[in-house]
C-alpha cells in the first residue's frame, strides 16, 4: 500500500482530496447520471498523467477512440499529443464483443504489455449487458486486485440510471473502492448545472463540500457552490446572486463611506469649537495674568507711599 499521491489533473479536487490528490495505486470510482462529466473527470486524470511523464492505459465501453479524442478536445483537452507520443492507449471495444472473461484476459494483457501508471474504465455499467451484477463485480474484483498489486492507480466510471439519492452503483462495487466521487446534475432556476463531491475517500482527511463542476472551452474547473437562505445556487443562479450579494455589499459600503463622512464633519466641528474655546482660554490667561500683575503693582505702590510718609513723619 503506498502512501505516494497524484494530482487528479483538477487543481480544486486535489485540494478537496486532502490538498494532494488520489493515493498511487488506489480504486476511484466516480458515479453519475448522463452528461455529469464522468469521462471528462477521467480524462483530466489522464492529462494530468501523461504530462508527468507516465503511462495511461484507457478502456472505452462506450465511444470510439476518434470520438473521446473529439469530445475531450473541446473542453481543453488533447488527448492525441499523448496518443502521439507512445504514454496514452486507448483501447474501444463494445462489452458485446465478448465474454465477460475474454474482456478480463484482454484487460490483462493489455496492462501487463504497456505497463502503464494509471487505468481507465469507462465505464463499468456497459458490461452489465454481458453479465450479471454478480459476474461483473467478480470480474471487477479480481481486475481491481491485480491493478492494486501492481501499484496502478484506476479510474472506474458508473453511470447510474434514475437514482434520485445517486449514491448507488448497478454492479455495487462501491466498497471495492477507495474513493468515491459523486456527479450530479442539478436543476436550478430553470436551468442544469454539474455538481461534485466525494462521498469517501480512505486514508485521507477529505472535503464534504459540494462544488460546482464546470466544462467549458479552457477545461474542467471546480467552483464554489453559493450557500444561502434559500439553499444551493449554480450557474446562472449563482452568479444572479453573487451580482446581488455585489450590490448590497457596494451600498452598505457607501452607507458606512457616508457615514464615516458624517463623524468626520461632526469631528471638524468640534475641533474648531476647541480651537475657539482653547484661544479664549489663552486670551482669558493673559487678561488674568495682567490683573495679576496690575494688582500686584498697585499693592506694591501702596507699600512704598506708605514707607515714604512714615519716613516724612519719621516715625519709628
Amino acid at each position: 500500500t503506498s502512501s505516494q499521491r497524484v494530482l487528479t489533473g483538477i487543481e480544486r479536487l486535489d485540494t478537496m482530496l486532502g490538498g494532494q490528490g488520489y493515493f498511487q495505486g488506489s480504486s476511484i470510482l466516480v458515479t453519475g447520471t448522463a452528461g455529469t462529466g464522468k469521462t471528462s473527470l477521467a480524462s483530466a486524470f489522464v492529462q494530468s498523467t501523461c504530462q508527468r511523464g507516465g503511462k495511461c492505459l484507457f478502456f472505452a465501453f462506450e465511444e470510439p477512440i476518434s470520438q473521446i479524442i473529439r469530445n475531450m478536445r473541446s473542453i481543453g483537452m488533447d488527448l492525441k499529443q499523448w496518443l502521439d507520443a507512445d504514454l496514452l492507449k486507448i483501447h474501444a471495444a463494445r462489452p458485446t464483443s465478448f465474454g465477460m472473461e475474454m474482456h478480463l484476459l484482454t484487460m490483462y494483457n493489455l496492462v501487463k504489455e504497456f505497463n502503464p501508471e494509471a487505468v481507465i474504465i469507462d465505464p463499468i455499467s456497459n458490461l452489465s449487458s454481458v453479465g450479471g451484477d454478480e459476474e461483473v463485480k467478480s470480474i471487477l474484483t479480481r481486475f481491481v486486485d491485480f491493478l492494486k498489486g501492481a501499484n496502478i492507480t484506476t479510474v472506474f466510471t458508473d453511470l447510474t440510471i434514475g437514482k434520485a439519492v445517486g449514491e448507488y452503483t448497478e454492479t455495487a462495487i462501491s466498497s471495492l473502492m477507495d474513493t468515491w466521487i459523486l456527479l450530479r446534475n442539478i436543476e436550478t432556476s430553470g436551468e442544469r448545472n454539474r455538481a461534485l463531491f466525494v462521498l469517501k475517500s480512505r486514508g485521507m482527511n477529505h472535503s464534504n463540500q459540494v462544488r460546482e463542476f464546470i466544462l467549458s472551452s479552457d477545461g474542467v474547473e471546480l467552483t464554489d457552490a453559493y450557500r444561502g437562505p434559500e439553499g444551493v445556487l449554480m450557474g446562472s443562479a449563482k452568479a444572479i446572486q453573487e451580482t446581488l450579494d455585489r450590490e448590497e455589499a457596494a451600498k452598505r459600503v457607501q452607507e458606512l463611506k457616508g457615514r464615516k463622512r458624517s463623524f468626520e464633519a461632526k469631528r471638524a466641528a468640534l475641533e474648531a469649537q476647541m480651537a475657539v474655546l482653547k484661544q479664549d482660554m489663552v486670551t482669558m490667561n493673559q487678561e488674568m495674568a495682567a490683573v495679576e500683575a496690575e494688582a500686584k503693582s498697585q499693592k506694591q505702590s501702596l507699600a512704598k507711599g506708605r514707607n515714604d510718609m512714615a519716613k516724612i513723619r519719621k516715625a519709628d
